[in-house]
């Protein structure tokens, strides 16, 4: 079985008085070491998708699996022990610390304060902002925040990272090294699941899959015998659009 499992899953939401199935049967399995895309429009419900696969809403039908076990049953928690959640877009205290955000997830799990803030810093050297680790939330550009982001999903450990937008509103020349960072992450083993609204976070997946009309098309399993079905460009080229 693979590590995360989506089966016929089903979710709709209010928008408005409209009750909208934003996920229609939608299935996906991910292995450990893929890097795995999917493209959407604006409210295509790529990002519904991406907070059911890491259990933080549960699917109205069908089921979500981490190695084996269903992420919505009674007293099973997967976010921060075994899949991270990446907060791309969501505001930090302006005035804490880039390694007390990264932290703090560490301390609220009672982790003892000097194992927690080394932890921190070997997880911002990872992301490659461990320059940054003093400054404030406030004084970081939109791709040391995605990096710090990606640090906060690290710190915990986990064998999936999902990630909503990495690139939105990344400057151009930036979007790159963003994308190599999370290939990179997924050579070392770890499950990436990112959502894409522009095309810029395709290049280097593995596969890429498109969600529309509540339906989620593309190769949604594996390549047999863990071959990898790699969509990763030529050496030299560029994957900004």
């Amino acid at each position: 079985m693979s590590l995360l499992v989506l089966s016929d899953v089903c979710k709709a939401q209010m928008r408005g008085s409209r009750r909208v199935e934003v996920l229609r049967d939608v299935s996906l399995e991910i292995e450990a070491g893929e890097l795995v895309a999917v493209w959407g429009r604006r409210r295509s419900g790529r990002s519904t998708l991406l907070s059911v696969a890491a259990g933080i809403e549960p699917p109205d039908s069908g089921e979500v699996l981490f190695e084996g076990r269903d992420v919505n049953a009674r007293g099973t928690r997967i976010l921060g022990d075994g899949v991270g959640y990446c907060y791309t877009g969501a505001s930090a205290p302006g005035g804490r610390t880039v390694i007390d955000h990264v932290r703090s997830g560490l301390l609220a799990r009672r982790v003892a304060e000097p194992v927690a803030h080394s932890l921190a810093y070997d997880a911002l050297r990872r992301v490659e902002v461990e320059r940054s680790n003093e400054l404030t939330m406030g004084d970081l550009d939109t791709a040391e925040a995605v990096r710090v982001a990606v640090a906060c999903g690290l710190v915990l450990g986990p064998r999936v990272l999902v990630i909503d937008e990495p690139t939105k509103g990344v400057d151009l020349l930036e979007r790159d090294a963003i994308v190599l960072l999370l290939r990179s992450l997924a050579d070392e083993g770890i499950a990436v699941l990112v959502s894409d609204g522009d095309g810029s976070g395709l290049a280097d997946a593995d596969r890429a899959l498109t969600l529309s009309d509540g339906e989620l098309r593309g190769k949604s399993t594996p390549a047999p015998g863990g071959e990898v079905l790699s969509l990763r460009r030529p050496a030299g080229t560029s994957s900004a659009v």
